[in-house]
C-alpha cells in the first residue's frame, strides 16, 4: 500500500511542474529514483519484519527519547504539510468534477477520510482503494500520443545532465522529497511490523516492497514525459490542476480534465489515510500508546485523537488560501529537506545487531542505502545554499 500511496497528489503535481519547467531535463532523475526508492522500501520492510516495530519505536528504544522526539518532529511537520497538500489536491480534483471552488470540498473530504479510518475496517477499505491509481497509467498513452522527440527523451534519460539553475535544483529536491518522503518508508515499516511475517518469508516481503515501487516508478516517468511534451515544449507553466490535466489531452481529448480529476481524487483517497495513519502511529510509538487502525476508538482513544488532530491541523492549512499546485510542490520540497535525517536513522537501525540480530543489512543493500542518503543530503545542501545566497 505504501508504494501506491507514493503516487499521491504531491507526486503528480511535482512531476507536472518539473515536466513543464525543465521538459525532459530531469527524466534521468525520475528513472534513478526508482531503484533509490526500491532500496529504501526494501530496508524499511526488512527492519519492520525483524524488529516488529515502527521506526519511531526503534529510535526511542535504541537512541533515547531526545532523538526520538527530533525524528518525531521531522516526520510530523512534513506529514501534516503533505496531508494538507493532498487534501487540497483531492479537493482540487472535485473542483474539476463539479465546478465549485476547491475550498468547499476540503472539509467534506477530510471528514470522509476520518470516517473511513475511525469507523470502517481499514483492511477491507484498503483492498479497493489500491486500484484507483490505475487511472494514471493513461499517462503512458498520453506520452506516446503527444509525439515527443524520443531521441531527446532518450538522451535526457540515459545521459544525466544537471543545471544549477533554480528550476533544476528546486525540481530535483522536490522530486526526491515527494518520492523518498518519510511517510512512505515509515508506513512500510509499520505495515510489515503489524503483519508480523515469519522471518523465513523475509525475501518475499522485501521483493513485494520493491515491486510496488517499480510499478509506481514507471508511471512517474511517463507523467513527466507527457507533461514535458505537451506543456514544457510550449513553455506553459502548471499553476492549477486544470493546467496539469492538459498533459492528458492527447489521450483523452475533451475528457482530459475528467480523467485527471478521477485519478487525482483516487490518489488523494489512498494517500491521505496513509499519511494521517502514519502521523498517529509515530505519535503513539513516541509516547507508548496503544495503536492500531483495526482497533475501535474506545480501544485506542489517544491514537485516534492524534489522528484526528493531525487531520484537523492539515484541514486548517488547506483552507489557508495557498493555491493547490503551489502547496503540493512546496510540501515536496519540505519533504526533501527533512528526508536525510529520517533516512539516516533508518540506516543506523538497520545496521544494529541488537535490533536486527542476524538479519542486519550489508553488502549492496547497505551501500545502496547510504548512497541514497548521501544523494538526498547533497541535494538539500545545494538547495539550501542557493536559497540562502539567492544564487540561481
Amino acid at each position: 500500500m505504501s508504494g501506491a500511496s507514493d503516487n499521491d497528489p504531491t507526486t503528480v503535481a511535482t512531476l507536472a511542474v518539473v515536466g513543464a519547467s525543465t521538459i525532459y531535463g530531469l527524466s534521468w532523475l525520475v528513472l534513478l529514483v526508482v531503484p533509490m526508492l526500491a532500496i529504501v522500501q526494501t530496508i524499511a520492510s526488512r527492519v519492520g519484519a525483524v524488529s516488529k516495530k515502527g521506526l519511531e519505536d526503534c529510535v526511542r528504544g535504541t537512541y533515547g527519547r531526545v532523538w526520538a522526539l527530533i525524528v518525531l518532529g521531522a516526520i510530523l511537520v512534513v506529514n501534516v504539510l503533505t496531508l494538507a497538500a493532498d487534501l487540497e489536491g483531492g479537493a482540487a480534483a472535485l473542483q474539476l468534477l463539479f465546478g465549485a471552488d476547491y475550498r468547499w470540498f476540503v472539509v467534506p473530504f477530510s471528514a470522509l477520510v476520518a470516517a473511513l479510518l475511525v469507523f470502517a475496517q481499514y483492511e477491507s477499505t484498503q483492498r479497493w482503494l489500491r486500484f484507483l491509481p490505475i487511472v494514471f497509467f493513461t499517462y503512458i498513452g498520453a506520452a506516446f500520443l503527444a509525439r515527443p522527440d524520443w531521441g531527446a527523451v532518450a538522451r535526457a534519460t540515459v545521459v544525466p545532465h544537471f543545471s544549477f539553475s533554480h528550476a533544476y535544483v528546486s525540481g530535483a529536491i522536490a522530486l526526491l522529497g515527494t518520492t523518498l518522503t518519510a511517510y512512505a518508508y515509515v508506513w512500510e515499516q509499520v505495515e510489515v511490523a503489524q503483519q508480523r511475517p515469519p522471518l523465513r518469508r523475509l525475501g518475499l516481503v522485501q521483493a513485494e516492497a520493491a515491486l510496488g515501487i517499480i510499478v509506481a516508478g514507471v508511471t512517474f516517468w511517463f507523467i513527466l514525459i507527457a507533461t514535458g511534451a505537451t506543456l514544457g515544449v510550449h513553455h506553459r507553466e502548471v499553476q492549477t490542476a486544470d493546467d496539469a490535466a492538459r498533459a492528458l489531452a492527447p489521450f483523452a481529448g475533451k475528457y482530459a480534465s475528467l480523467l485527471f480529476a478521477v485519478g487525482l481524487f483516487g490518489s488523494a483517497l489512498i494517500a491521505v489515510p496513509v499519511i494521517a495513519g502514519t502521523s498517529a502511529y509515530v505519535l503513539a510509538e513516541a509516547f507508548g500508546w496503544r495503536r492500531s487502525l483495526d482497533a475501535t476508538f474506545a480501544g485506542a482513544p489517544r491514537f485516534y485523537r492524534a489522528l484526528l488532530i493531525c487531520l484537523g491541523i492539515a484541514t486548517a492549512i488547506a483552507l489557508g488560501g495557498v493555491p493547490p499546485i503551489q502547496l503540493l510542490f512546496a510540501s515536496s520540497i519540505a519533504g526533501g529537506i527533512a528526508t536525510p535525517l529520517t533516512l539516516a536513522f533508518l540506516m543506523l537501525i538497520a545496521e544494529r545487531r541488537d535490533v536486527m540480530r542476524g538479519h542486519r543489512i550489508g553488502g549492496w543493500l547497505r551501500a545502496g542505502g547510504w548512497a541514497v542518503t548521501a544523494i538526498v543530503t547533497a541535494s538539500v545542501v545545494l538547495y539550501l545554499y542557493q536559497t540562502a545566497t539567492g544564487t540561481a
